[in-house]
Formats: C-alpha cells, sequence, structure tokens
C-alpha cells in the first residue's frame, strides 16, 4: 500500500465510522505534512499500527501489560517504515504475542483510529502516535508468550475488559467488535 492508498482507506473509514471523521482527517493532515511520517524519527509523532486479537471462539481479546507504559493494551507498535499499517499490525502482533496465524474480517479495513501522546522516556521526548487498529482472529492451538516489551499477555474474557482497562479506546474497540460481529 501507499500514501494514496492510505488516504483511501482512512477516508472509507471514516464513512463507515463516523465517530472517526476528526480523527481521520488529522491522520490524513499529519501524513500530508510530513514525508517521513512512517518513521519513528518524525517528530512531532509517527504512523503506528495496531491489533485488537480475538480467541477464535471470539469470546476472548488478547490484551499485553505493557512494560514502558505499565498499561493493558492492544498489541501494536511503529511502522518503521512500512506504509501497509494491516502489515505492521500483523507483524506487530507476531512479535508481541508469540501467536503467527491470524485472520482479518473480510476487506481488512481498520476497526478504530486513535491518536494518544507517548511520555517522554528517557532520551525520548514526548511525542504522539497515530495509530491505526485493525481487527484481528487468532488461529486454534496457539499458546501466546509475552515478549520482552511486556510482562504479561493474556486473554481477557471481552466481558470482563473493564477489570483490566478503563481506556476508552479499548471500550471502543469492544463495542465496534461487537457491532461488526453482531455480538
Amino acid at each position: 500500500m501507499d500514501r494514496a492508498g492510505l488516504l483511501a482507506l482512512l477516508e472509507a473509514h471514516a464513512r463507515r465510522w463516523p465517530a472517526d471523521t476528526e480523527r481521520a482527517a488529522r491522520i490524513r493532515d499529519f501524513i500530508g505534512a510530513h514525508e517521513d511520517c512512517f518513521l519513528r524519527t518524525c517528530r512531532p509523532g509517527h504512523l503506528t499500527g495496531s491489533a485488537w486479537i480475538l480467541s477464535p471462539d471470539h469470546e476472548s481479546v488478547l490484551l499485553v501489560h505493557h512494560r514502558k507504559l505499565g498499561r493493558w493494551l492492544q498489541p501494536g507498535g511503529h511502522a518503521d517504515g512500512e506504509m501497509d499499517l494491516l502489515q505492521v499490525a500483523l507483524r506487530e502482533a507476531r512479535e508481541e504475542t508469540g501467536l503467527a496465524s491470524f485472520t482479518t474480517p473480510p476487506g481488512g479495513d481498520p476497526l478504530d483510529l486513535d491518536i494518544h501522546e507517548i511520555p517522554a522516556h528517557g532520551d525520548e521526548p514526548a511525542h504522539l502516535h497515530l495509530d491505526v487498529r485493525f481487527l484481528l482472529v487468532a488461529a486454534a492451538g496457539e499458546v501466546p508468550r509475552a515478549s520482552e516489551e511486556s510482562i504479561a499477555v493474556r486473554w481477557v474474557r471481552r466481558e470482563r475488559l473493564g477489570d483490566f482497562s478503563d481506556e476508552e479506546s479499548l471500550h471502543r474497540m469492544e463495542r465496534r467488535t461487537r457491532e461488526v460481529l453482531g455480538r
């Protein structure tokens, strides 16, 4: 995927999810203003891809307890030059969970968009992550494992998400998952 393809994907996403219209516009504007937006060296931020991973039976979501941020989150990370953010989400899902195989809903369209600030850490200044998030379903029979970036990885029953996080964006992805799946 190239920039034009990503911009078209963002426009289609905003039509599907009108609540994301402003976030989609901000991400499109950022892409237009920053030639290096796919690189983590881009300041004041950069594009990222994330995965909202469902268990094969769709009853649970896989969360990682992020070591640096100290919170339960969905797997995701930096584009590092890759313009196809679904491929970024798949790469990060594999790296951060140890799972190898996933399916995506037909079309592979984003489930959610989020723009959030990453706090300064060490020599790294605070910056924005402009995150494009995709719904993935894990293959049966695989066992997740935590990566160096995480303290733990855990399947969480979807109805118990609130026990692990009060992050609105995670709850928004869960609501959208119910809409996409009809449950």
